[in-house]
C-alpha cells in the first residue's frame, strides 16, 4: 500500500513538473510569436515577403501513404500490444493511412488535439490525435458497441487526468480501446483494472517521444 501511494505521489509530482515546463514554454512561444509578427510586418512594409515554415521531428509537407507499415504488433503477457518496428514522426499536411485503428504513431499533422483531459463527442482527425500521443497522451476510443455507462465513467476519468483524451471511433474492432505511442490494448469496460494500469504506465510514460510537450493550445474539436 505504501509503495502504491508513493508511486501515485511521484506520478502527480511528475505531471505537475511537466505542467510548469509547459507553461514556461508557452510564455516563450508567445514572445517568439510577437517577435516574428513584428519582423513579418516590417518585411511587408519594405516590400519583401517573409515566409516562415515551422518544422520539427523531421517535418515534411508531403503525405505519407502508410507511415506505420514497417513493423507489427506483438502482444505482451500483460495483454498490451507493442508496435515492433518503425513509427515515423514526420509532419504532414494530408491524410495518413495508418496500419492500425486507432493508430499508435506515425506521420502526423503539425497540430495536436488538446489532450489535457479533453473528451470529444465526435470523431477526431487521426493525424492530430497521433501528435497528441507523441506528446505522451493516452487516447481512449470507443465504438457504437460500447455501453453508455462505461463511456460516461471513462469520460469522468479522462476529464480529471492530464495528458489524456477521449473520442468515438467507429472503425475500431473492439468497443473500448486504449492507445499510447507504440502501445495499445482492449479493455472490457470502465471498471476493468487494466484501465488504471494503462494510465499509470503510459500517461507521460517512458514511451513518450516528446516528454513534457504541450497538451494544451492545440486543436479543439
Amino acid at each position: 500500500m505504501g509503495s502504491a501511494k508513493k508511486s501515485n505521489t511521484d506520478r502527480k509530482a511528475r505531471i505537475e513538473e511537466m505542467r510548469r515546463a509547459e507553461q514556461a514554454r508557452e510564455r516563450r512561444n508567445r514572445i517568439l510569436t510577437i517577435t516574428a509578427s513584428v519582423v513579418i510586418v516590417c518585411g511587408l512594409v519594405a516590400g519583401g515577403v517573409v515566409l516562415v515554415r515551422s518544422q520539427s521531428d523531421g517535418g515534411s509537407d508531403t503525405a505519407a501513404s502508410d507511415s506505420s507499415a514497417k513493423g507489427k504488433f506483438v502482444t505482451g503477457k500483460d495483454g498490451v500490444k507493442k508496435w515492433e518496428g518503425e513509427l515515423a514522426r514526420n509532419h504532414v499536411t494530408k491524410a495518413v493511412k495508418y496500419a492500425s485503428v486507432p493508430p499508435v504513431g506515425g506521420d502526423h499533422n503539425q497540430a495536436w488535439m488538446n489532450c489535457n483531459g479533453d473528451v470529444y463527442t465526435k470523431e477526431i482527425n487521426n493525424t492530430n490525435a497521433v501528435h497528441s500521443l507523441e506528446h505522451g497522451a493516452v487516447w481512449v476510443t470507443y465504438n457504437a458497441d460500447a455501453k453508455k455507462a462505461d463511456i460516461d465513467a471513462l469520460a469522468a476519468k479522462v476529464k480529471k487526468t492530464p495528458y489524456t483524451l477521449m473520442s468515438p471511433l467507429d472503425g475500431q474492432k473492439d468497443p473500448i480501446m486504449l492507445s499510447a505511442w507504440g502501445h495499445q490494448r482492449t479493455v472490457t469496460g470502465a471498471s476493468d483494472p487494466e484501465v488504471d494500469k494503462f494510465f499509470e504506465k503510459f500517461v507521460q510514460g517512458e514511451q513518450t517521444p516528446e516528454p513534457g510537450a504541450a497538451c494544451t493550445n492545440g486543436l479543439p474539436q
